[in-house]
């Protein structure tokens, strides 16, 4: 699928700069473009990634791919999981499997993929090549960067001698070694862990010459020596701690070592392999006037659970369509701050916590993972990342785990993916519906003739939820999603009469009783603006 822009192209004297061509870059360089923003991003590598790095994709970034246009692209070269196993190493008795089928009605994805970043970024690279409004350039190092109240001035140097390029924004992608994060004199808090991890990729035909059917996601714990196993389309991976202090193996060994968890097979080969050290830190502010942290650059994560790039994958869902709010002059300059405010928790408190949790109760120090319960429903939807509720009204209320089974819709939530019937007697998602807007959801019985506002705003929409179909003659065909049987109310707990306003992200900015203006109102109160003024940014 071929990433095209909701909004029409803003003309812009300056394109927003991206630094760090990684997965996080380009996913975000992807949603500028999606929501008509021209941008650059810079790689100073040759090449983008060659080096084995993350490799799990959960549902929840692939619904923002789906947003950016790339999801069909992604998944055509990846493997989907619909299991993830839990699997005691010296019994290799699986304990405590995890079915993310559960979540059908949830996501149109309901599994996770595994593909190697080596592989995900060039299909980034091209749907960036397609987008018309994003431009990638390698071998463009980023040398300093100068900032004035309107731009940034970036000083690169290229193949062809320094370059200077003005920008909009500057976007620091540029990894756990952050040049941006550096200039500004961020600090980052946090841990760095005493011993390293080992990524092995191994080609091994462990399906039918050596058979082991084990999940192609499956975590092996142990007090000794955890694991996990990924089944990566080419290859199987294995992640593993190494004890503090040792010299690094070499490739027999780490072959060897690989084979210990699973037996001995015939036939092996290794592919890649990394040795890299652990850390659980995060930059102490992610803003700097119209420079912004994300990624690895805000936030380097302990990798279990797949917890590091899809939490950046969050990040690149947050920014892009505030930055293009502000520069359509639909927003006050304030929307830009609740990118830090609502992410900095998650990776903070949420996905850091939860991934440090998660491995030692991988390493049998810890009884129990918080964000785990006996319930399979809550566990699939955390691990998936669909259980992410934001903190958009800034109270501090926010969370990364699931509370039971399909909880009663709360402000911050991402909306559950449904499916609805449109006035055209089309079935959609309600993603495809709350598209890269703000949208005001009635819940409502629509024979009754709501006064609905027209849909004449590029920035809020509106559109009734109702079990009746709207007559033909009510005027209110085109602005009508059929939900048989309230099947969307009841699984979002709202009472008849209710108005959820979606942001562009899909996640619920607001649940309040419908009242005429209502979604104006709010609508003005998140943004400064009401619904059609625009100002310069």
């Amino acid at each position: 699928m071929t990433a095209t822009p909701h909004h029409p192209a803003l003309a812009m004297a300056r394109p927003v700069a991206i630094v760090g061509g990684g997965p996080v870059g380009l996913a975000t360089a992807l949603g500028l473009a999606h929501h008509g923003i021209a941008c650059v991003v810079f790689e100073e590598d040759a090449a983008l990634s060659l080096d084995t790095k993350a490799g799990t994709v959960l549902a929840r970034t692939l619904e923002i791919f789906h947003r950016y246009g790339v999801a069909d692209d992604v998944l055509a070269q990846a493997l989907r999981v619909d299991e993830i196993g839990e699997i005691d190493r010296r019994t290799q008795a699986s304990s405590f499997p995890l079915n993310l089928g559960v979540l059908a009605q949830e996501t149109r994805y309901p599994f996770v993929i595994n593909l190697p970043q080596q592989d995900l970024e060039p299909i980034l690279a091209a749907a960036i090549g397609r987008s018309g409004l994003a431009r990638l350039h390698l071998k463009h190092r980023l040398a300093r960067f100068d900032q004035h109240p309107d731009h940034v001035v970036l000083h690169l140097e290229t193949p062809d001698g320094p370059r200077q390029v003005e920008a909009a924004f500057l976007l620091a992608c540029d990894g756990g070694r952050s040049t941006v994060r550096e200039q500004l004199g961020v600090t980052v808090d946090g841990t760095s862990l005493a011993e390293k991890y080992s990524l092995v990729d191994l080609v091994v035909d462990l399906d039918i010459e050596n058979p082991r059917d084990y999940p192609y996601l499956a975590y092996f714990s142990d007090p000794e020596e955890w694991m996990v196993l990924v089944r990566h389309p080419h290859c199987w991976r294995f992640l593993y701690p190494l004890p503090p202090g040792v010299d690094e193996p070499s490739d027999e060994a780490l072959k060897e070592k690989s084979l210990r968890f699973i037996g001995q097979a015939q036939n092996v080969r290794l592919l890649n392999k990394v040795v890299y050290k652990v850390h659980h830190r995060v930059a102490s502010r992610w803003r700097d006037g119209r420079v912004f942290l994300m990624g690895d650059a805000a936030h380097l994560i302990t990798p279990m659970w797949a917890l590091g790039l899809n939490t950046g994958a969050l990040d690149a869902s947050n920014l892009p369509w505030r930055l293009s709010w502000f520069l359509r002059g639909w927003a006050g300059e304030h929307i830009l701050d609740g990118y830090e405010s609502e992410q900095k928790p998650l990776a903070l408190k949420g996905s850091g916590e939860m991934a440090e949790a998660a491995r030692l109760y991988m390493s049998k120090r810890g009884d129990a993972v918080a964000a785990m319960s006996d319930n399979n429903w809550s566990n699939a939807a955390t691990r998936a990342m669909l259980s992410v509720r934001l903190d958009v009204a800034g109270t501090g209320s926010w969370s990364m785990v699931a509370a039971g089974t399909t909880p009663p819709l709360a402000v911050g939530d991402r909306l559950p993916d449904y499916l609805v019937h449109t006035g055209g007697g089309v079935q959609q998602r309600i993603h495809d519906v709350c598209v890269s807007r703000f949208t005001a959801l009635y819940f409502c019985d629509v024979r009754r003739r709501p006064a609905l506002p027209p849909n004449t705003s590029p920035a809020l929409a509106h559109y009734a939820v109702s079990s009746w179909d709207a007559p033909l003659d009510s005027g209110l065909r085109a602005q009508t999603l059929f939900d048989p049987g309230n099947i969307l109310r009841k699984r979002l707990g709202v009472a008849d009469g209710t108005l959820v306003l979606v942001r562009p992200d899909h996640h619920v900015a607001a649940i309040v009783p419908i009242t005429s203006g209502a979604a104006q109102s709010l609508y003005q109160h998140i943004t400064g603006r009401a619904p059609g003024q625009q100002e310069a940014a």
